[in-house]
């Protein structure tokens, strides 16, 4: 009976042991499933939200693929655009090339420089043409202590001064672009007036070969007396006038003592070895109006010199009142 009883006992705390453990298992497999149930819905929302991100990617690509298509296309068009005005370009020079142009000469020749035939706004023309070429001795160089060390030089070396070899291609220059159907008289001025192989046609080549020769011959010397050389050209009547100098002219026709403008200014008749800037410009002005020019059109080719600034505006006022012009062109010209 007692075994009996142990036995009983026995299971009944087996049965209770079992119990607990299988109450500690649930437990543990409860909490498995909760952090099973979390990590599902996380799972979840993150494919959800890769899903999203997809669909969005792929609306994407397809608005990328249609500008892509529609830029492929443009480039296309643009490419046979390219293609038919460069077709157009080679057949319009085929063209031109083609057309043969009579070559003709200057009738005096010129060292090409690379330049244009002209100056912007400076054409040699005119029915007859007049070309004043100052020789004075402010010619031969740019700088004033350069100008009077060559005044103490022999002849040579006066004309092979630096800007009297400029003023020489200057007038090569105009001679090589006279009009077939024009007339030329370039006359050189100092103190003096000098014409220079008189009255020349421009097909006259051998005429204007000996211009260039008598120039050839001039020395750059004395003062600038511009009323000399506007008389000496006076007859001829010119239609267009072209004046090659460097500043103010410094001396006049004989008779100023005993004009009022000029009463101070006695380097005019001998009383002074030097002028003033301000009887420069009365002298120009008085030159001007005594000229008898006519309605000849006016225009200065100005080279440079040290210390006369009035001079760019007292010429251009000269030209621009005959509808020429005024230019200084750069040291390269021509």
């Amino acid at each position: 009976m007692s075994c009996g009883l142990g036995a009983i006992i026995l299971v009944l705390m087996l049965v209770k042991l079992d119990s607990e453990n299988v109450s500690a298992e649930s437990n543990r497999l409860r909490e498995d499933l909760v952090r099973l149930e979390a990590t599902e819905t996380d799972l979840s929302a993150r494919i959800t939200a890769l899903l999203r991100d997809k669909a969005v990617s792929a609306e994407e690509v397809e608005a990328r693929a249609a500008e892509l298509a529609r830029l492929q296309a443009a480039l296309a068009r643009e490419r046979q655009q390219i293609a038919a005005s460069q077709s157009a370009a080679r057949a319009l020079e085929e063209t031109i090339t083609s057309i043969e142009i009579p070559e003709k000469p200057d009738v005096v020749e010129t060292q090409p420089t690379g330049s244009e035939t002209y100056i912007v706004g400076l054409r040699v023309e005119g029915a007859r043409i007049g070309v004043l070429v100052d020789s004075s001795a402010s010619m031969t160089d740019e700088v004033l202590i350069d100008i009077i060390r060559r005044k103490n030089m022999a002849v040579a070396d006066k004309q092979a001064g630096p800007k009297w070899q400029r003023t020489r291609r200057v007038v090569a220059w105009f001679l090589a672009r006279v009009p077939e159907r024009s007339d030329v008289r370039v006359v050189a001025f100092n103190d003096q007036a000098r014409p220079l192989g008189g009255v020349v046609s421009g097909t006259d080549a051998a005429g204007l070969g000996r211009v260039l020769g008598d120039l050839d011959s001039v020395v750059p010397t004395g003062p600038t007396n511009l009323a000399a050389g506007l008389s000496a050209l006076a007859a001829f009547r010119p239609t267009d006038l072209y004046v090659i100098t460097d500043g103010l002219p410094t001396a006049g026709n004989a008779g100023y003592r005993s004009l009022n403008p000029f009463s101070d200014c006695s380097a005019l008749w001998g009383g002074a070895t030097s002028i003033s800037g301000a009887c420069r410009v009365r002298l120009l002005q008085h030159t001007i109006n005594n000229a008898g020019m006519g309605n000849a059109r006016v225009n200065v080719v100005l080279l440079p010199i040290e210390g006369d600034p009035q001079a760019p505006h007292e010429f251009w006022k000269w030209t621009a009142a005959t509808d020429g012009i005024l230019i200084s062109p750069a040291s390269s010209w021509p």
